[in-house]
């Protein structure tokens, strides 16, 4: 009987032994990154202001259509990547910063791998901390930032990305899509016959003649990318190029036709929706928009149509952690030589100065100071296998976009700006000397050269070393919406 057991011991651990051996090298040795699984959380909080506080221009006297702070944080062998977009109509210099640094904290990432961006809506609070203790001093910050209300925002967001990663699902496949957007974008700046701008076609534009004008450089796309968990969609994240503004100074808090296209598409698909504004600068609705107020919903369904040519033009591959990556150039941006510290503090304390002026004079102060002090800004890039997603600063016009796009047409490339606020509007070299609205010394706090800067770090970012390669697509996605 002893040896018949000892028989059927050697037996099993011969057996379980050749299940070891057979097992692939994952199993028996450290995993690699193809083994780790992806996987993501998704969060939406309300980012409101209360009735009194500032909106951009003028003070809440009421929330027509909630504002929203949404995000995903993506979590694979690296440390956590978190994208967040916010209905504000900016966020800048220590704004910008304290947020990133908040979210980062609570999800134990780097405050390089948090990228936070506005979609620019002008019936919305602009958040500037730098400005804002600046102006404290001349009991000026409550006319123009709520500054307790918007810290309270951030914790709520870096709480709300905390608990996104905890409850993140696991990914298996990525989804790109895109879809032309009719009759929204046109380009703002019209030149004449001397290369100078000689109309400047505004958000809203009541000019029959300035809108017959041609539609002019644009991006006409929106861009989807889907994460998917098998054939069920976990998140959709979409990116346009354009001033997202119909009409506004209305006192009433709401997040524009962008914001009102992405809630439908989140109602119609069931899938959380997160919207991010591209490279929009010198973009806006102005040829097809007078400033009507039935032009909003006109606007939000072209927008919402896009995105659902978008959806139904999607293609989906695989993802595991071997396709995602995250890489950041860290960039300084040569400042407008219109910005000096002398005029600009005389300026912050005139009392004749009306406090939208001094409000200016604050931003810009901040921001020359830390361009002097040398500080850096983080130009990010999300890898997804076939894809890119590029996270830009200020107000940028579109011709970054396109150019990220040429440097790498066989990616799929996405870009989202208004990031930190701080450099307000950034053309590119020529339109500095072509006049204009946005590259004037009233809008833009940052010199010509800003172009080779930032190009030089595109480059860095899209080049095709390293390259990862997904499996061909699994399928052309055709998702049912639900009727509505």
């Amino acid at each position: 009987m002893a040896r018949c057991i000892g028989t059927v011991r050697v037996s099993i651990l011969a057996t379980v032994l050749c299940f070891v051996l057979s097992l692939p090298c994952w199993a028996h040795e450290p995993p690699s990154r193809a083994g780790v699984p992806v996987r993501v959380g998704v969060f939406d909080i309300d980012a409101s202001p209360p009735i009194g506080s500032p909106l951009a221009y003028d003070p809440c006297i009421a929330v027509e259509m909630p504002l929203r702070c949404k995000g995903i944080v993506l979590l694979s062998d690296q440390a956590p990547i978190v994208l967040i977009s916010v209905d504000w109509i900016g966020i800048g210099n220590e704004g910008h910063t304290r947020f990133r640094k908040m979210v980062a904290d609570a999800v134990g990432t780097s405050i390089e791998r948090v990228a936070v961006h506005a979609i620019h809506q002008h019936d919305a609070p602009e958040c500037d901390l730098s400005a804002a203790e600046l102006l404290r001093p001349l009991g000026l910050t409550e006319k123009v930032y709520d500054v307790d209300w918007q810290l309270d925002v951030m914790r709520r967001a870096a709480e709300a990305a905390k608990q996104a990663k905890a409850g993140a699902q696991r990914v298996t496949h990525v989804g790109f899509g895109k879809g032309k957007v009719e009759k929204v974008a046109s380009n703002r700046r019209i030149l004449g016959p001397d290369g100078k701008v000689k109309y400047m076609r505004w958000t809203a534009t009541k000019d029959p003649k300035i809108r017959a004008m041609p539609v002019g450089t644009i991006d006409p796309y929106l861009r989807l990318v889907t994460f998917w968990q098998d054939d069920k969609p976990l998140v959709a994240l979409t990116y346009y190029a354009c001033h997202p503004q119909s009409y506004y100074r209305t006192g009433k808090a709401n997040p524009d036709f962008p914001g009102i296209a992405r809630e439908t598409l989140q109602k119609e698909t069931g899938v959380p929706h997160i919207h991010f504004d591209g490279a929009g600068g010198n973009i806006g609705a102005g040829k097809w928009n007078d400033g009507s107020p039935e032009n909003r919903p006109v606007l939000a369904n072209r927008v919402a149509e896009g995105m659902r040519k978008a959806w139904k033009n999607t293609h989906r591959y695989r993802l595991s952690g071997k396709d995602v990556d995250w890489r950041v150039v860290k960039v300084r941006l040569p400042v407008a030589p219109h910005l000096k510290e002398p005029e600009l503090l005389a300026m912050l304390k005139d009392e004749k100065r009306s406090v939208g002026e001094r409000k200016w004079a604050a931003r810009s102060l901040a921001w020359l100071r830390r361009c002097k002090a040398g500080e850096t800004i983080d130009i990010g890039c999300l890898y997804l296998g076939k894809g890119r997603i590029v996270h830009m600063p200020g107000e940028l016009f579109v011709e970054y976009q396109l150019a990220a796009q040429k440097m790498r047409p066989d990616l799929f490339v996405a870009m989202a700006a208004y990031g930190d606020y701080g450099p307000g509007y950034i053309g590119t070299a020529v339109a500095y000397e072509q006049g204009g609205y946005e590259t004037s010394p009233r809008a833009s706090r940052v010199a010509p050269e800003v172009e080779k800067v930032l190009m030089d770090a595109l480059r860095v970012l899209l080049e095709p070393e390293n390259e990862t390669s997904l499996a061909p697509p699994v399928s052309a996605a055709r998702f049912a919406f639900r009727e509505h």
